[in-house]
């Protein structure tokens, strides 16, 4: 598939890319190459391949959010520079 300068140009708008005209022509050709080669792909039979979104086996381990006591929040929070109704004040962020 052979990419027109037209073709690079909104591809070069959709990624507010400021090409000159020797890189339009550059990517231009550059970019045909990709896509012949991704054509290939085509050739390949995945009649029964079966449909996979990652290949390492790996999965998200989760745990159940819990809150424990802390036996030492008194101590910690009377340490703290600026305090209010047994809290540490802070800043604000925003």
């Amino acid at each position: 598939m052979k990419l027109t300068k037209s073709e690079v140009e909104k591809i070069a708008k959709l990624s507010r890319l400021d090409l000159t005209t020797k890189e339009k022509e550059l990517y231009a050709s550059q970019l045909s190459k990709v896509l012949v080669y991704f054509e290939k792909l085509n050739e390949v039979n995945t009649e029964n391949v079966e449909i996979t979104a990652q290949v390492t086996g790996l999965e998200n381990v989760y745990r159940e959010d819990r809150m424990d006591q802390c036996d030492f929040q008194k101590e910690l929070v009377k340490q703290a520079a600026e305090t209010e109704n047994d809290l540490i004040k802070t800043k604000s962020v925003f």
